[in-house]
C-alpha cells in the first residue's frame, strides 16, 4: 500500500482519527480495493514519524467497523466482502473553458474487432508469419543486458540506424547511412516531425484525392492548407499540381501502392515529380509503405533513390510489414531538415524506447526481416490469389484494383450499387469492410469499398470474400428489381437487361 497520507499535528483532531479518516476514506472511493493488503503498523508507524500505537489504534478502529480484517500470519487486508462502492473519478470543468476553445481534430471511424466477425482490416500484417525462434533470439539479445542509464540519441540507436540504412541501399535503391536515418515511433510521428519542422500556418501541402486520412489530419492540425490532387491508374497526376506562387510546399505521396486504390506512381510520373519538386523549390514526402510486397511486377526505385537535389523526405515504417504493435518507423531527410527533425523528436519524446530499438536492430541484422519478407510475400500472394478468384465472377459489376502490390484492394462497385448497402448486408453475414467515402476530402467520384486482407488467415479470406460477393449479387437483384425500365441496357455482361453475375 503506498497513499499519500498525511498527519496535522496542529489539528484537534487526533492523529488516531486523522488516519482512520483518511484510510477509510480510501475504502470508501475506491482506492483502496477490497482485499488490498495494507501496510504493517510498524511500517506504516514508521513512514508517518508517530508512535506505533497510533496506527494500532487506527487499524483497531477499523476493524471494529468492518472495513478490515486479520489474517493469522499474512497481514491486515480491506475486508473481501464489501459491498460495491464507488469509486472517485476526475472533476470536469463547467462550462467551455478557455482552453478549449480550440475545435478537436477529427477521429478516425475503427472497424470493428469481434472475434466472431472477419475483418477486412486495411493496414494489419499477418504476426503469426513471424519466426518465433528468430524474434526471441533477438529479444533475448536484449534481455542479457541492462538498460542504460542514460538518454538515448533522438535520432535513435545506432544499431537500429545503421540497420535501417543498409536496408534501404539493398532493398530501395536509397543512398544513406546511420547519420541520415531517424528513428521514429510509427510512420504517422514522422509526417507530424516533418510538418512541425516545415510549415507555417497557412502553407498549402498537396496530397493525393483520394489519400490517407490520418496524414491529411496531421497537416490540418499543423495549420497547413489541404491543396487535393487526384490519382489515377498511374498515380499521383503529376501535371495537375499547381505551379509557381500556387505550388505547395509540400507533396505527400504514397508511389509504392497508392493509399487507398492501390496504383502505383510510374517511372514517367516519379521523374515528373521530381522534376516539379526542383522547379517549384517544393519537399516531397515519400510514404513507401507496402514497398516490401509486391507480386506480378518488378520493383520501382523510390523516389528518394532517384533523388538528385535533396528535394524528398523518404518515410518508412514496421508497421506493415512486422506489426503495428512496435510502434517503429523512420524518416530518411535533407541534412538541414534532418536536424530539425531531430531536435523535435528530443522534445516531442526525447527518443523511441530503447530495448524495441535494440532488439529490432539485432532482428534486421540477423537477416530475419528479409527472411520474413519473402515468407510473407508468399503468404499474401496467395491470399491475394483467393481474393482475386472470389470476384471473378462478379467483376463486370466490382472490379478489384491494386492487386500489384500491398496486403489491401480497392473493390470498386458498378455506380448503380449501394456500397453502405452492400456493407451492411456483408455485416449481417459476418463480414466487415470500410467504403473509401473517409478517404475522399471532396466529392465521391469512385464508389467502392477497401479489402485489408493482410491480417486475415486463407480461410478467413476466402470465407469473408465469398460472402462480400454474395452481398453484391444480392444488391445487383435488388437494384436490377427497383431500376427503371433498360436501366441495364447496353453495358458489358448484361443480357435482357439483367445484370449477369
Amino acid at each position: 500500500m503506498d497513499l499519500p497520507l498525511s498527519l496535522d499535528r496542529t489539528s484537534s483532531t487526533t492523529l488516531q482519527m486523522q488516519l482512520c479518516e483518511q484510510l477509510r476514506g480510501a475504502i470508501l472511493d475506491g482506492r483502496l480495493a477490497a482485499g488490498t493488503r495494507l501496510t504493517s503498523t510498524r511500517a506504516l508507524a514508521e513512514s508517518l514519524t508517530v508512535s506505533r500505537n497510533v496506527v494500532v489504534a487506527a487499524y483497531d478502529e477499523l476493524y471494529a467497523e468492518g472495513y478490515i480484517e486479520g489474517q493469522r500470519g499474512s497481514g491486515t487486508f480491506v475486508t473481501r466482502d464489501l459491498p460495491p462502492l464507488p469509486k472517485r473519478t476526475r472533476p470536469e470543468p463547467s462550462g467551455v473553458p478557455r482552453w478549449l476553445r480550440t475545435p478537436a481534430p477529427p477521429d478516425l471511424d475503427v472497424l470493428e474487432d469481434d472475434p466472431n466477425l472477419i475483418v477486412f482490416r486495411i493496414g494489419r500484417p499477418n504476426t503469426a508469419l513471424i519466426s518465433a525462434e528468430t524474434w526471441r533470439r533477438a529479444w533475448n539479445d536484449v534481455a542479457n543486458q541492462l538498460p542504460p542509464s542514460y538518454y538515448g540519441a533522438p535520432g535513435g540507436d545506432g544499431r537500429l540506424r545503421q540497420a535501417i540504412a543498409d536496408y534501404l541501399g539493398r532493398s530501395r535503391g536509397v543512398a544513406c547511412d546511420a547519420a541520415d536515418v531517424v528513428v521514429t515511433s510509427g510512420a504517422l510521428q514522422a509526417v507530424d516531425l516533418v510538418a512541425r519542422a516545415t510549415l507555417r500556418a497557412g502553407d498549402p501541402v498537396a496530397i493525393e484525392e483520394p489519400g490517407y486520412p490520418s496524414a491529411r489530419r496531421v497537416f490540418t492540425a499543423r495549420g497547413a492548407e489541404i491543396v487535393p490532387v487526384p490519382v489515377d491508374e498511374d498515380g499521383l497526376k503529376v501535371d495537375e499540381l499547381p505551379e509557381g506562387n500556387d505550388a505547395p510546399l509540400l507533396v505527400y505521396t504514397t508511389p509504392s501502392h497508392q493509399y487507398p486504390l492501390g496504383a502505383r506512381l510510374s517511372i514517367r510520373r516519379r521523374l515528373a515529380l521530381l522534376s516539379w519538386a526542383e522547379r517549384c523549390d517544393a519537399l516531397i514526402v515519400e510514404d513507401d509503405y507496402d514497398s516490401e510486397y509486391r507480386y506480378d511486377s518488378p520493383p520501382l526505385p523510390a523516389l528518394a533513390g532517384l533523388d538528385q537535389a535533396g528535394r524528398v523526405v523518404y518515410i518508412g515504417t514496421f508497421s506493415k510489414v512486422l506489426s503495428p504493435a512496435l510502434r517503429l518507423g523512420y524518416v530518411v531527410a535533407p541534412p538541414p531538415l534532418r536536424e530539425r527533425i531531430v531536435r523535435l523528436k528530443r522534445l516531442s519524446d526525447y527518443h523511441t524506447p530503447w530495448p524495441v530499438q535494440r532488439a529490432l536492430a539485432t532482428f534486421i541484422e540477423s537477416g530475419g526481416l528479409e527472411r520474413h519478407i519473402r515468407r510473407a510475400r508468399r503468404h499474401y500472394a496467395e491470399k491475394r490469389r483467393i481474393v482475386a478468384d472470389a470476384f471473378r465472377p462478379v467483376s463486370e459489376f466490382a472490379t478489384l484494383r491494386g492487386l500489384e502490390a500491398g496486403i489491401h484492394v480497392f473493390l470498386e462497385l458498378h455506380p448503380t450499387l449501394d456500397a453502405q448497402r452492400v456493407i451492411e448486408r456483408a455485416h449481417r453475414a459476418g463480414v466487415v469492410v470500410e467504403s473509401i467515402t473517409e478517404h475522399y476530402l471532396g466529392t465521391l467520384p469512385r464508389n467502392g469499398l477497401l479489402l485489408g486482407y493482410g491480417g486475415l488467415t486463407l480461410d478467413q479470406a476466402e470465407r469473408g470474400s465469398a460472402i462480400l460477393a454474395k452481398a453484391i449479387r444480392e444488391e445487383l437483384g435488388s437494384a436490377f428489381a427497383n431500376a427503371p425500365p433498360r436501366a441495364y441496357a447496353h453495358r458489358p455482361g448484361v443480357i435482357n437487361d439483367a445484370p449477369t453475375v
